[in-house]
């Protein structure tokens, strides 16, 4: 959304953005992109400390409509209400939107979709949506995240059908959602314009491997004990650097790992930053991992920004091999490394691979800089050029 507000609003188009406030840690770092920004922003608070009431109301109106869909089916539940049980800020969102005219409505997450389409139906004007995850399967099984995807499926089933133009993020992201909704998104990979300088490849890289990963939260379940039990296996020197806020005593658990398994193993863990700044963070790393685990289907389908941050830095990158991030991994060639989520023989053998021929790396590195380069950024016609088509057909006399 940030990149596609960015796009229109340098295309010429008068662009107000709205978003969400309920993290502590976010709140500068989003005043900071905002301030080198063109549109406008409104922006819909509900943080616990600095907006109580928000956060309270609308978080007994969520709990309300889950406890409702529990006992009435979400297919049988008022869009209203159920999407009142899907995202906190339901209304909250639906009235920032309304609160001033527009010719169309295009939003995203999870949080948006629903407050989306019914902002575009009830001011009588075209909405679009971007489908970033598979919502109706998105989590980890359990009774409330089955109600979620329950509550997912009755709000697509709904609002797809009547958008001007849906976007995802990979494109077996895109057959899933037309295997179950017979709709057709456009594939826009969250890509990351093209820096201003090129990676400095003249120096070999070190004897010590240097790995990067980032995420908003690091946590398990995302591949990263194999990562540290590959290097264990592979009895090579290496450097885990992790960007995100972890989860309470996560962090512990990754140390008393790699003490075990992988004695060479240094992980370092760092804070988050500004997003216009993720691409220069990875510049000092030799590998980027994009660990994606297929037990979730929406984690087996999605490509997210990761690899596309890494090779925009000049970094080989790390696979698992899931539908979302084959043809990507395919199309880098010698750049990536792929295996199948769990295999950690495999993953050991290609780090051992890189870790002991530095040319090879460094053939990677140079690879995937090229492939950045000629396809994968966002000003390429195929992402960025994507989405302005898309919107300057919903603008055509019909």
């Amino acid at each position: 959304m940030l990149k596609a507000a960015d796009a229109l609003a340098e295309a010429g188009y008068d662009v107000r953005m709205i978003s969400t406030r309920h993290v502590g840690w976010a709140t500068e770092t989003d005043a900071e992109v905002r301030s080198s920004r063109r549109w406008r922003w409104t922006v819909v608070n509900y943080d616990r400390h600095s907006a109580p009431v928000t956060y309270w109301k609308s978080g007994a109106r969520f709990k309300a409509a889950r406890k409702l869909a529990t006992h009435i089916h979400p297919n049988r539940l008022p869009l209203g209400v159920a999407a009142s049980g899907y995202g906190r800020v339901h209304g909250e969102l639906l009235a920032a939107a309304l609160a001033e005219p527009a010719d169309l409505v295009y939003g995203g997450t999870t949080g948006a979709i629903a407050a989306t389409a019914m902002a575009g139906r009830r001011m009588g004007i075209p909405y679009a949506l971007d489908l970033e995850d598979f919502y109706s399967a998105e989590q980890d099984g359990s009774p409330e995240s089955d109600l979620s995807h329950a509550l997912a499926e009755r709000i697509e089933t709904d609002i797809l059908p009547g958008a001007a133009f849906l976007t995802t993020g990979s494109e077996a992201m895109a057959e899933a959602y037309f295997e179950k909704y017979g709709v057709r998104p456009i594939p826009i990979h969250n890509t990351f314009p093209l820096p201003d300088r090129a990676p400095d490849f003249s120096q070999p890289p070190n004897e010590t491997l240097r790995m990067y990963w980032f995420s908003q939260t690091i946590g398990a379940g995302r591949g990263l004990e194999d990562v540290i039990r590959a290097v264990g296996l592979a009895g090579i020197a290496a450097e885990l650097h992790l960007r995100g806020n972890p989860v309470a005593g996560y962090l512990d658990t990754l140390h008393h790992l790699a003490a075990d398994v992988a004695p060479r193993l240094q992980l370092i863990h760092h804070a988050p930053i500004n997003p216009d700044a993720m691409v220069e963070s990875c510049r000092a790393y030799d590998i980027g991992l994009a660990l994606e685990q297929a037990h979730v289907f929406n984690r087996a389908v999605c490509l997210t920004n990761k690899a596309f941050t890494y090779i925009l830095a000049g970094l080989a990158v790390v696979f698992t091999d899931t539908p979302g991030q084959r043809p990507l991994a395919e199309d880098l060639g010698k750049a990536a490394l792929l295996y199948s989520p769990g295999n950690v023989a495999a993953l050991a053998a290609g780090l051992k691979r890189w870790a002991e021929g530095k040319q090879q790396l460094l053939a990677a590195k140079h690879s995937a800089w090229d492939a950045a380069c000629r396809r994968w950024h966002w000003h390429h016609d195929e992402e960025r050029g994507a989405l302005l088509g898309a919107v300057a057909r919903v603008r055509e006399p019909v």
